[in-house]
């Protein structure tokens, strides 16, 4: 419709009702209508632009169902693994003040903290994790997979972004010694609404927001 917004919200059906009908209704009159319509306001997904869409049907209608035959097959379990982080300075927790006067939070600096976490879910919702602080190497994704499949008691399907450390060579010579135990896949690039751990590790993330602030080492 060639409307500057990037969704549509009200504005957005409001400006379209009076490009077409000049017809300018209040922003509060369109909700009514959307509302009535059975339209809700809600948050989106996200995608970005770079994003291949046939790279993405091709992987949901064959390479996805392929990996589920095999799976099948094998005795395997699908893992959906994934990485991220948790600062102490990401928590913005709300307080009340009088109205005007912005409450102060006071944290100290030089207990700032940062933990990495590695994850994996499966299909039927068990979660596996591991905490680190260094960077990913491929030293510690080794560690995570080899933790992975002396706990799952089956052969493990793992599914995961292409972060480069994914393919390292390290990582290819430790799964090709272990290759009657686990196997890695790769989701299309830019597509991480492919993946359920991404929806595990924003629980997380909106869990740690409204959380205590932390105040101590080693509290987090």
């Amino acid at each position: 419709m060639k409307l500057p917004f990037a969704l549509w919200n009200a504005q957005a059906v409001r400006a379209i009702i009076q490009s077409q009908w000049l017809v300018d209704l209040p922003v509060r009159t369109v909700r009514l209508y959307l509302k009535r319509w059975g339209f809700t306001p809600q948050r989106p997904l996200k995608r970005v632009q770079e994003q291949n869409a046939k790279a993405v049907e091709t992987w949901l209608k064959d390479h996805y169902p392929a990996i589920v035959a095999r799976a099948r097959a094998e005795g395997a379990e699908i893992h959906w693994g994934d990485e991220t982080a948790v600062s102490s300075v990401e928590h913005y927790p709300r307080g009340y003040a009088p109205k005007g006067q912005a409450p102060v939070l006071v944290l100290a600096q030089s207990k700032r903290e940062r933990i990495n976490l590695i994850s994996s879910v499966t299909n039927q919702g068990k979660a596996r994790f591991m905490l680190y602080r260094n960077t990913l190497t491929a030293e510690v994704l080794i560690q995570f997979l080899g933790r992975l499949i002396r706990d799952a008691g089956r052969k493990v399907f793992l599914v995961l972004d292409n972060l480069r450390v994914h393919h390292s060579r390290k990582v290819q010579a430790w799964l090709e010694q272990k290759s009657d135990r686990i196997a890695l896949f790769f989701l299309p690039s830019y597509s991480p609404e492919l993946n359920p751990d991404e929806y595990l590790n924003a629980d997380l993330k909106a869990r740690m927001n409204a959380a205590q602030p932390v105040r101590q080492h080693g509290q987090m």
